[in-house]
C-alpha cells in the first residue's frame, strides 16, 4: 500500500509516476500526456499486450474531479478507464452515478506504487478506432524516444 500522503501535497506528477508503476506491473506499457483522437489529453494512456488501450485520470484535488466535466469524453477513446487519486483524497465522490462507478476503476497512488480499490471493466472499442490511436500511441512513443536520442531531430512531426 502507498505510503499516508495527503491529497493536497502531492502532486500530479508524483500521482503519474506511481500509477505508471503499476501498470508496468500490470503489464500496460504507460505514456503520460498523451493527446486524443478527440482533441483531449490523457494523464496516462497505456497499452497492453493484447492492443487494449487503458486511460487514467489523474485528480489531487477535490475541487479538479467536481468541476471537470470532460472525463466523460475519455470513455470512447480507452477499453478501460481509471481513476487516480493521492492516498488521503475524500473517495465519495466517485461512487456517485455522475462518476460511473459500474464504469471506471479506481487506484490510489503514491510517488512509488499504486493500489487497486476498484478494477476498471473492459470496453472494447471499434477497431477502426483501436488501430488509429494504437497507431497514435506508437508514433507519440517512437517520437519522444528520438527526442531523448536526438533533441535536434524534428520529432514532433511524429505526433
Amino acid at each position: 500500500m502507498p505510503a499516508a500522503s495527503t491529497a493536497s501535497s502531492l502532486p500530479s506528477g508524483d500521482v503519474c509516476r506511481g500509477v505508471s508503476r503499476w501498470l508496468l506491473r500490470a503489464g500496460v506499457a504507460p505514456l503520460a500526456e498523451v493527446p486524443l483522437g478527440c482533441g483531449r489529453r490523457a494523464d496516462i494512456l497505456g497499452l497492453d499486450s493484447d492492443g487494449r488501450l487503458t486511460l487514467v485520470e489523474i485528480k489531487v484535488s477535490l475541487a479538479d474531479l467536481r468541476g471537470d466535466r470532460k472525463w466523460p469524453e475519455y470513455l470512447a477513446w480507452c477499453d478501460r478507464f481509471f481513476w487516480a487519486v493521492p492516498a488521503g483524497f475524500p473517495l465519495g465522490d466517485f461512487d456517485l452515478p455522475g462518476f460511473a462507478p459500474d464504469r471506471t476503476g479506481l487506484l490510489i497512488a503514491d510517488r512509488f506504487d499504486a493500489e487497486l480499490l476498484r478494477p476498471a471493466p473492459w470496453h472494447p472499442l471499434p477497431p477502426a478506432r483501436r488501430k488509429a490511436e494504437t497507431l497514435r500511441f506508437a508514433r507519440r512513443a517512437a517520437g519522444r524516444l528520438l527526442a531523448m536520442n536526438d533533441p535536434e531531430a524534428a520529432a514532433s512531426e511524429l505526433a
